[in-house]
């Protein structure tokens, strides 16, 4: 009866898709995964059918043909109505940019200083290895999906442990994801007064109220983050998706140009106005290079402890994944293995630019935070002022488009069978926004949310989950717990585990020791 386990598990789909209400009560433009269940189990059910049934007996074969054959001409109507729209709109171009800005965070602006304290050889081993681990696990998702055709990362832990596994993924994308908004809204908190008060050259602010951080990030949640983080479905996002990435290209453009703009050792913008033209080169006078201008290629110090999970944010799209996968237009197996791994090469390329260039411009002096560093040369340099705009801008259209996964594993942990309903999906966001504000208004540090998130939920992530996914998933007459695919997800898994302590531990020795930049603030 072993043999036949893919055809059965391909018919508890199926029942599973009819279990809940098929196209009654659902409105057609509903998230694809708070249901699930039902269509990616009903696309299963045709891309899977074929392939158990060869494999099982005969009999097998023509209940399975029967089913599918009901299925289709019960409610073929609603399932093309469905399909209209979660299939066939999302250009494979379009793919890349929404999956490269799920990618693409407020990490890149704490990669220079990560670059600092590992140095520039350090630095891309670390990142070229973290950029491969997401790929294969993207393909450890990407596989599991396929087998039992459900598309959505909740759904996935509960086929292969039940509700524990289920809640186990709610939470850590729930996690992960608030820790990400936060750093978001952070940076808006941050960085907008700064840049007002650059704007109204207003050199000692005496505490007016636009020029307060907190309430800056009030008014840009309700006025801004929250009429997105409503839209019914992620595709609408995919035009400010766009623009995101765009401002960040612009980033990198001014971090780039500004390495040839600025001298070493810099001068402090207070240092500088009360001096007279002050002549410092990179040269000492005996024709020395400076030694505060030369780039460290391996650099290991406390704060490298930082620089593992700070690289391990920088690619976390994993919750994203198959909800771009769903609204991909002929969706395959192996065309978004090729928009992920164009998506995550992009991204290596501008990080690890964005980084060096960066490093090169403060070598020692660069800051958690790098714009903050080009504040201290000219606060009202005009470039600078546009770049933090462009970051501004795109952190905070980043928001929405991370929330979504959110919203929908609250949706998966505590009300998976009930159909789409405006309140509640009002109401999920509301409260998520004014969490996330209130953690920003009272929290340490951008390097404490990067830091603890980072050691914990990401390893989950993108290493463990994944990996045991796939082992409980994928049948054993298809892959024996012995084969290379299953020993490479376990060794997989526990890379993960490894990360994580590590990085806990790091983090855990350097707060204790009371050196920590999270810990004692700028």
């Amino acid at each position: 009866m072993s043999e036949d386990k893919p055809a059965e598990s391909g018919e508890t789909a199926h029942a599973d898709a009819n279990a809940i209400p098929n196209g009654r009560g659902h409105e057609p433009g509903e998230e694809i995964t708070a249901l699930a269940k039902t269509p990616a189990a009903d696309d299963s059910q045709k891309e899977t059918e074929p392939n158990s049934a060869q494999n099982a007996s005969p009999h097998k074969a023509e209940s399975a043909e029967t089913d599918s054959q009901d299925f289709l001409s019960g409610s073929d109507e609603k399932k093309a109505t469905r399909f209209t729209d979660f299939e066939g709109k999302t250009s494979f171009g379009m793919s890349v940019f929404n999956l490269g800005n799920a990618i693409m965070g407020s990490g890149i602006l704490g990669l220079a200083y990560a670059m600092a304290n590992t140095g520039v050889v350090l630095f891309l081993i670390l990142l070229t290895v973290v950029a491969v681990l997401s790929s294969y696990s993207i393909h450890l998702l990407l596989k599991s999906s396929g087998i039992v055709g459900i598309r959505a990362y909740e759904q996935l832990g509960y086929r292969a442990f039940g509700t524990p596994g289920k809640m186990a993924a709610g939470i850590a994308i729930t996690l992960q994801n608030i820790g990400a908004m936060s750093s978001y809204l952070y940076i808006v908190k941050y960085e907008f007064p700064l840049v007002i008060q650059a704007f109204l050259k207003v050199d000692n602010p005496a505490g007016e109220w636009f020029l307060n951080g907190n309430y800056l990030v009030i008014i840009v949640s309700v006025a801004v983050i929250l009429p997105l983080a409503l839209m019914k479905q992620l595709g609408y996002l995919g035009y400010t998706s766009g623009f995101s990435l765009t401002c960040m290209v612009f980033f990198l453009i001014s971090v780039i140009y500004k390495k040839f703009n600025t001298p070493c050792p810099f001068v402090d913008f207070s240092f500088n106005a009360s001096a007279s033209v002050v002549n410092i080169t990179a040269m000492e006078p005996g024709g020395e290079i400076n030694p505060a201008c030369i780039p460290k290629m391996a650099n290991l110090n406390s704060q490298t402890a930082y620089t593992i999970p700070i690289l391990a944010f920088a690619f976390v799209c994993h919750p994203e994944v198959l909800p771009i996968y769903t609204e991909l237009r002929n969706p395959t197996k192996k065309k978004m293995q090729h928009v992920s791994n164009i998506s995550i090469a992009v991204m290596y390329v501008m990080y690890f630019l964005a980084a060096l260039f960066g490093y090169l411009t403060f070598y020692g002096e660069v800051e958690a935070e790098l714009l903050h560093t080009y504040s201290r040369i000219d606060p009202y340099d005009t470039l600078i002022l546009c770049v933090r705009v462009a970051v501004l801008t795109a952190v905070t259209l980043t928001v929405p488009i991370v929330l979504f996964p959110v919203r929908r594993a609250i949706q998966q942990m505590l009300f998976p069978n009930k159909t789409f309903y405006w309140p509640r999906h009002i109401a999920i966001a509301a409260v998520l926004l004014t969490f996330i504000n209130l953690l920003v208004i009272f929290a340490p540090n951008i390097l404490g949310i990067f830091g603890i998130i980072g050691a914990t939920s990401a390893p989950c992530l993108i290493f463990i989950f994944p990996a045991v996914f796939y082992i409980r998933i994928v049948p054993k007459e298809e892959e024996p717990m012995r084969s290379v695919p299953k020993i490479l997800a376990a060794c997989f898994a526990g890379i993960g585990f490894l990360f994580m302590i590590m990085s806990l531990s790091f983090i855990i020795i350097d707060w204790t020791s009371g050196s920590s930049k999270a810990s004692s603030g700028h």
